[in-house]
């Protein structure tokens, strides 16, 4: 009379798989005792394991006494579905470690003018990092002023950006970067560079031109007292002003370095008048998931 057949139903457990393991290893070994010293458990655990699978499979799996261990032919088609089950699941997870480490696609960011020459500036030390981890990532850099860049993260254009932190608009993340520090100049052709005695009046009533971004309420107030006649929207507008002789103008130090090594502009009483301004990356807040996005930003905020 045939044997009913029941099927192999409900889920996969963890105590499947222990079980599992068990068995493997006492076939793989040849037996319980080997089997005892190989899982550092003890032969009674291991008999139960396996009689418990195989109560649970309904099925006797091996003959195990005097005559010594051998399998049932059931024996050795569950050794051999349990090999390919435990091979399956290495390829599982090696597929899944492929794709944490497999990034492709675009990454549109969007960076203040002349940050490249601020010193403890980590921005391409990170892009070269996610570039090591994703060859095949197309890297597109847009240098804009800090409001196109807001703009450009807030409607999708841009997945990342880094500008001065001198506000906080409700649809975006701020992540805190680094600060920069900077001083007033003037060139070597204006009339306060070789001036004996300076005051702050003189420096004061001089010609000055001042950024329009990346202004901080307390940067505003602090200017408000110059004699502004110029604007500029980037760094390098202030500094062609500057360097013209005619104009003073706040620029950061690491910016005008260049020039004030060679004598050509002079910081006016940096003890004073100086400021410092943050920089944070900024990303859409309820963006879609983008790992490319995510990565670097890890690399960004935590290097």
């Amino acid at each position: 009379m045939k044997k009913e057949f029941k099927a192999y139903t409900g889920q996969v457990t963890d105590i499947d798989l222990r079980q599992f393991r068990i068995f493997k290893m006492v076939v793989d070994c040849g037996g319980f005792a080997a089997a005892e010293v190989a899982l550092n458990i003890s032969r009674p655990a291991i008999s139960m394991a396996v009689s418990d699978l195989e109560a649970r499979l309904k099925m006797t799996l091996c003959q195990r006494g005097r005559a010594g261990f051998f399998l049932t032919d059931e024996g050795r088609g569950i050794y051999e579905a349990i090999v390919q089950l435990f091979a399956s699941m290495e390829v599982f997870k090696l597929q899944v470690n492929g794709l944490h480490s497999f990034l492709k696609g675009d990454l549109n960011i969007g960076i203040s003018d002349n940050l490249v020459t601020l010193e403890h500036m980590n921005i391409s030390k990170a892009l070269a990092s996610l570039k090591e981890r994703g060859p095949d990532i197309n890297i597109n850099i847009r240098m804009a002023p800090p409001i196109d860049i807001e703009r450009g993260v807030m409607d999708g254009q841009l997945h990342v950006g880094v500008v001065p932190h001198a506000r906080s608009l409700p649809n975006i993340e701020y992540f805190n970067l680094y600060d920069e520090e900077s001083y007033l100049y003037c060139s070597n052709t204006h009339p306060l560079y070789n001036a004996e005695t300076l005051s702050v009046e003189d420096v004061i009533a001089a010609d000055m031109v001042v950024s329009t971004y990346g202004r901080t309420p307390s940067i505003s107030g602090f200017t408000q007292s110059f004699h502004t006649t110029a604007q500029a929207s980037d760094k390098e507008g202030i500094a062609f002003l500057v360097l013209t002789g005619a104009y003073i103008g706040f620029l950061p130090a690491h910016f005008a370095e260049r020039w004030f090594e060679k004598g050509a502009l002079k910081t006016l009483m940096p003890e004073l008048f100086q400021y410092s301004t943050s920089y944070a990356a900024i990303t859409r807040k309820g963006a879609k998931p983008n790992r490319i996005v995510d990565t670097l930003m890890k690399l960004l905020v935590n290097d």
